[in-house]
Parts: structure tokens; C-alpha cells; sequence
């Protein structure tokens, strides 16, 4: 178990909950075992794991990793998640970037020393979950519905032709978002007009 531990950076010492020692374990297997994904696993670790349940009473296993080590997951996201999937069966797996939201610079806050970058507001960071929690299918468009109650819900059309692939986890992908963010969101694919 020692040698699975270097795939995890806990923040100051911090000692890893049972999923993330159970994830470190998973990418440490793959590493090992698997011929075609060993180079590419190697140098990637992940910062924490959540299991967060969603609609239907299914659980869906969040991997947060390093926003410089994103790209590097991008590459091999598709295989990665199926063999993490295997690993932990009737679970669904999403591999997200760590992100940081900035406190809006008022009377205050007024330790700031520079303006704060836009890709650390709130709208920002939750449309970069958006991006990472949907990958490697691309987001054709989005709509904000305003119900007569005043309650907000994003509706997220995401590309037909990635249907087969990920119809399934349709549910886990509203149910992490709001979860993640508190914002109500309905993913479907994009109908061809």
C-alpha cells in the first residue's frame, strides 16, 4: 500500500480518507499492470476523492486533480475512466480540476494586491466544473430556464454524437453539478434540426 500512496498529495501531511488510499490503489494498479497506460499514468497523482450520491440512489466517485495535471488527464480520460469504473463496479467515475474562487475585491477584502483574474470568479469556475465534469464530450450549448417560482435551472446540450457513450451518466452528471456548485442543471444531448 506504501508504493500507491505517492499517487495522492495531501495538503500539509494530511492522512488520505479509505477512497482516496482505494483510488491511489486503482491508478497504482494500472500503472503496473497495464501495458498501454503505464507511461501515461506514472507521473500523474490526484489531490482527493469524494463519494457523493446521486439520483436513483447511485454513487459517484469524484477524483479532484491538480488544474497543471488536467491536460495530461484529458489525454488518457476515456480509457482511464472505464478501467476505474471496472475497479469500482456500479459506481460511476469523474475526474475533475481543482479550482479556486477569489472573494469579489470590496471595502473588506482589501488585502488584494492585484485585480483577480477571471478564471477565478464563481461564474468562471463553475463552468470550468461544467467543462471537466462532461470531458470528452463537447457542450453545444446552454440555456437558463427561469421558472415561474423564480428557481433556476441550466439546461446543458451536449454533442449527439458521443450518445452512446455517455447517456448513462446523464443522471450522475446533474446530481455531482449540484452537488459541486448548488446549481440545478439538465444535461441532454442536442437534436439534430
Amino acid at each position: 500500500m506504501f508504493t500507491a500512496r505517492k499517487k495522492i498529495v495531501k495538503k500539509s501531511g494530511a492522512n488520505p480518507t479509505e477512497l482516496e488510499d482505494s483510488v491511489a490503489q486503482a491508478l497504482f494498479d494500472l500503472e503496473v499492470n497495464s501495458n498501454e497506460l503505464k507511461a501515461d499514468i506514472r507521473d500523474l497523482t490526484f489531490l482527493s476523492a469524494k463519494e457523493l450520491e446521486t439520483k436513483g440512489a447511485k454513487k459517484a466517485v469524484v477524483v479532484f486533480v491538480a488544474f497543471r495535471q488536467l491536460r495530461a488527464y484529458h489525454k488518457i480520460q476515456a480509457r482511464l475512466v472505464r478501467e476505474l469504473e471496472k475497479k469500482f463496479s456500479g459506481k460511476h467515475v469523474v475526474i475533475i480540476g481543482q479550482r479556486r474562487i477569489l472573494k469579489k475585491p470590496s471595502k473588506n477584502n482589501h488585502k488584494a494586491l492585484q485585480k483577480r483574474p477571471r478564471s477565478r470568479t464563481v461564474t468562471a469556475v463553475h463552468d470550468a466544473v461544467l467543462e471537466d465534469l462532461v470531458y470528452p464530450t463537447e457542450i453545444v450549448g446552454k440555456r437558463t430556464r427561469v421558472r415561474l417560482d423564480t428557481s433556476k435551472v441550466l439546461k446543458v446540450y451536449l454533442d449527439p454524437k458521443d450518445k452512446q457513450n455517455q447517456e448513462y451518466k446523464l443522471d450522475t452528471f446533474s446530481g455531482v453539478y449540484k452537488k459541486l456548485t448548488g446549481r440545478e442543471c439538465v444535461f441532454q444531448f442536442q437534436t439534430s434540426q
